[in-house]
């Protein structure tokens, strides 16, 4: 079987972590993996793991993009792959223009994931075409019955994105020499409970939430140091600086380090004393959540998606209403103060699960009549 993924670029984030993870455990079982987008940092990667990389500009919203539907066709041509799996928007788009045209015989079967709780429109309709359309949540199975009633509640499959427990195990310390390499670096977190906010640099992430909340601590009398960790795309420079110039506003713009991108970030999370997810919009799944919940740290979010849909099972205590500034100081406080132990995290939020529900609804369809 040879499954063909496309999505625009290959550098941090879930999908594209997903993508490297779905093409690993293709190879793993012998099967043969491709992957389509623009290029990355994470293309080394997965070329080392045995995947094949084709280079298109599959990732410019605009209309120039479907001058790439003709190259794309001749890829799918070439590969003749099995299943062409679309995980983003535009290079759905290009994938499904390029793939409707080829003899409904020959062609590949597709299959689409919605990743996230996109815009309600006709742009967005592209990610329920697929002969199956892969959920992430049970949340995201709801948007899209709620949204798209035309999507038959049968072709929908949920695979809830998952973490490998022996990357995050249970009560993991970090190496003595990074912990000796960190505390060099980092002389500003001690003696101070530290709180970390992971993601990308976007104005939907709550970083303003955050600053407020260390300045709520801060006023409590708390001794606190907030980690902001995350990468910052080159159009997002000018809102960095405004998030450092609110922090300082605050009165915390010497009690935040922004540490931008970070390989280390199950370290950080394991020595950090709560973790957060402070999005405005719901999050499909949130897998930093699953991830910090699995090494058996505490975890505050706004209880709305993804996230809220792991907080209440595994760790109720970090459940905050949306938006809601006082609520959020308050959980805090209680955690610093009781330290409640999350759940332990099993099935079906692994890798393994996630891997092998994926591909049995590869091979649903290549077995299909």
């Amino acid at each position: 079987m040879k499954v063909l993924q496309i999505l625009p670029e290959l550098n941090a984030g879930g999908v594209e972590r997903g993508t490297l993870e779905i093409a690993r455990a293709l190879i793993a079982e012998g099967h043969e993996a491709v992957v389509v987008s623009n290029g990355g940092r994470l293309v080394t990667e997965l070329e080392k793991i045995g995947a094949k990389h084709v280079t298109l500009p599959v990732h410019r919203k605009s209309l120039g993009s479907l001058f790439q539907v003709r190259a794309l066709r001749r890829v799918f041509e070439q590969e003749r792959p099995d299943i062409v799996h679309i995980r983003s928007r535009v290079p759905g788009w290009i994938a499904w223009l390029a793939w409707r045209k080829m003899d409904p015989l020959k062609r590949p079967h597709l299959v689409s994931t919605v990743h996230g709780f996109y815009s309600v429109n006709a742009y967005s309709a592209i990610m329920v075409k697929g002969e199956r359309v892969i959920a992430v949540s049970e949340s995201i199975r709801d948007y899209i019955l709620k949204n798209y009633p035309q999507v038959p509640a049968d072709v929908i499959r949920v695979v809830p994105r998952g973490v490998t427990l022996e990357q995050y195990p249970r009560g993991f310390t970090p190496a003595a020499e990074w912990l000796a390499s960190w505390q060099a670096a980092q002389p500003q977190c001690a003696g101070k409970a530290v709180l970390l906010i992971p993601g990308r640099i976007t104005r939907l992430k709550g970083h303003e939430d955050f600053f407020q909340l260390l300045a709520g601590l801060k006023k409590a009398g708390i001794a606190v140091h907030g980690l902001v960790v995350g990468d910052t795309h080159p159009k997002k420079r000018a809102y960095l600086a405004e998030l450092r110039a609110r922090s300082a506003e605050l009165g915390v713009g010497e009690d935040v380090s922004f540490l931008g991108h970070r390989s280390d970030v199950r370290e950080i999370m394991a020595v950090s004393d709560i973790v957060y997810s402070l999005s405005q919009q719901p999050e499909s799944f949130g897998r930093v959540t699953l991830e910090t919940l699995a090494l058996g740290r505490a975890f505050i979010g706004y209880d709305h998606g993804g996230v809220g849909e792991q907080l209440r099972p595994f760790f109720p205590a970090g459940c905050v209403r949306l938006g809601d500034q006082a609520g959020l100081l308050a959980a805090t406080q209680r955690v610093l103060r009781e330290r409640p132990v999350p759940g332990v995290v099993g099935e079906p939020y692994t890798l393994k699960c996630m891997c092998e529900s994926s591909l049995a609804v590869y091979k649903e369809l290549v077995t299909k009549p």
